[in-house]
C-alpha cells in the first residue's frame, strides 16, 4: 500500500498537474501586476481608497486616461521614448551584427579574451557609469538631446545583443556564405543577404531586448535631459505626483499607455522572439 501511495505521489509530482500548477504560478506572477495597474487605472480615487479593497472596479471610468494626457504632455513623452528606443535599437543591431559576425567567423586573436571582456562589461551596475557618461556627454555638448540617450543605450545593450548573435552566427554553415561569395557577393553582402535572414529569430530577439531596455530606462533619461520637451516616458510619469498628492489612478493610466506599445510589439513578433530565446542558432 505504501509503495502504491509513493508511486502515485511521484506520478502526480512528475505529471501534468504539477506542470499546470507551475504554469499557473508563473502566469499569476507575471499577469497580476499588469492587471492590478489596469484595474487601478479604471477606478476613481474614492473607490481606490475605499475599505474593503475592491479588486475589480465597480464603475469603470476612462477619466483617468483623459486626465493623464491633460495634466502632462503624455503624447510628447511617448514620442520621445519611441524615437530614442527606435534609434538606439537600430544602432545596436547594426553594431552587434557586425561585431558578432567578426567574433563568429574571423580568426581573431584573443577571441576568448574579447568575449570575456564583453561579459565583464555587461555586469557593471548602471549607477557606477552615470558620472563618467554624464561627463562625456557634457564634454561633447550632447546634453538635452536624443543623442545623449541613444549613444549610452546603444553601448549598454551591445554586450547582451552581441553575445546572443554570436551563438546564432556560429550555427550557420560557412558553406552558405562561401556559395554566396562564389556567386558574386562580397563578405558584407553574404552577411546581410544570407546570414542575417537565417538568424532572423535571434536578430528580432536582440532588437526587442534593446528596445525594451531603452523604453524602460529612467536614471540616464532623468540625468541627461532637463529640457521638458525632451523628457521620455519614465521621467514624465514621475511628474504626475504632487507635493502632497499621489494620484495613483492617473499614474496607473499613464503606465498602461506606456505598457501598450511594448506589449503590441511583443505580440506581433511573439513567434520569432520565442524561437530566438529557445534556439541557440540554426544547425547545418
Amino acid at each position: 500500500m505504501s509503495t502504491q501511495t509513493a508511486s502515485g505521489s511521484m506520478s502526480f509530482l512528475s505529471g501534468k498537474p504539477l506542470r499546470f500548477i507551475a504554469a499557473g504560478i508563473l502566469l499569476i506572477n507575471g499577469m497580476f501586476p499588469a492587471l492590478w495597474i489596469l484595474f487601478t487605472s479604471l477606478k476613481t480615487e474614492a473607490e481606490l481608497t475605499a475599505k474593503p479593497i475592491t479588486w475589480i472596479p465597480h464603475a469603470p471610468t476612462f477619466q483617468n486616461y483623459m486626465q493623464a494626457f491633460s495634466d502632462q504632455p503624455l503624447h510628447i513623452f511617448l514620442f520621445n521614448s519611441f524615437m530614442v528606443a527606435l534609434l538606439s535599437t537600430a544602432l545596436t543591431l547594426l553594431i552587434s551584427v557586425l561585431a558578432a559576425y567578426a567574433l563568429a567567423r574571423l580568426n581573431l586573436a584573443y577571441r576568448g579574451l574579447i568575449l570575456s571582456l564583453i561579459i565583464a562589461v555587461s555586469t557593471f551596475p548602471l549607477v557606477t557609469l552615470l558620472v563618467p557618461l554624464f561627463e562625456i556627454m557634457r564634454a561633447l555638448n550632447l546634453l538635452n538631446s536624443w543623442t545623449a540617450l541613444v549613444l549610452p543605450y546603444t553601448v549598454l545593450s551591445l554586450p547582451v545583443c552581441t553575445l546572443m548573435l554570436v551563438s546564432f552566427f556560429e550555427g550557420i554553415p560557412r558553406d552558405l556564405e562561401n556559395a554566396a561569395m562564389i556567386d558574386g557577393c562580397t563578405r558584407m553582402g553574404a552577411l546581410f543577404k544570407v546570414v542575417v535572414p537565417l538568424c532572423a529569430p535571434g536578430v528580432f530577439t536582440a532588437g526587442i531586448l534593446a528596445f525594451v531596455n531603452a523604453w524602460d530606462e529612467f536614471l540616464l533619461a532623468l540625468s541627461f535631459n532637463s529640457n521638458p520637451t525632451l523628457r521620455t516616458l519614465p521621467v514624465g510619469i514621475q511628474l504626475y505626483q504632487g507635493e502632497f498628492a499621489f494620484p495613483w489612478p492617473v499614474i496607473s493610466a499613464a503606465l498602461v499607455v506606456g505598457i501598450v506599445p511594448v506589449a503590441i510589439l511583443i505580440v506581433i513578433f511573439q513567434e520569432r522572439v520565442v524561437s530566438g530565446l529557445t534556439a541557440g542558432g540554426i544547425k547545418g
